[in-house]
């Protein structure tokens, strides 16, 4: 896939940004270069290969430092509830935004 200088237009405009000449090129010629790198990663066969946890686990073992998924502190509702300027049945009350 490769973009051409009007698809670039539309995207800058898309973006809300304007351009210049030179810089539209250099836009087109980084963006396909992208893509040609793209098309070369899909070209290569991958069936067979598990996905990879980490990019280091290709080459060595690696153990994944995880926390312990526990509660390490209780939240004091009613602390909270002290700055709302209105509330009810424990919940905040907002103005209504949406008519």
């Amino acid at each position: 896939m490769s973009l051409s200088s009007e698809d670039i237009s539309r995207i800058a405009h898309l973006a809300r940004l304007q351009l210049r000449p030179e810089e539209s090129e250099r836009m087109l010629t980084q963006i396909n270069g992208f893509f040609d790198i793209v098309g070369q990663m899909r070209a290569v066969d991958t069936r067979g290969i598990e996905p990879l946890a980490h990019p280091v686990a290709a080459n060595q073992t690696i153990a994944l430092r995880l926390r312990e998924d526990k509660a390490t502190e209780v939240i004091d509702r009613e602390a909270n509830m002290r700055n709302a300027p209105a509330r009810e049945a424990g919940l905040f009350l907002v103005p209504k935004v949406i008519e």
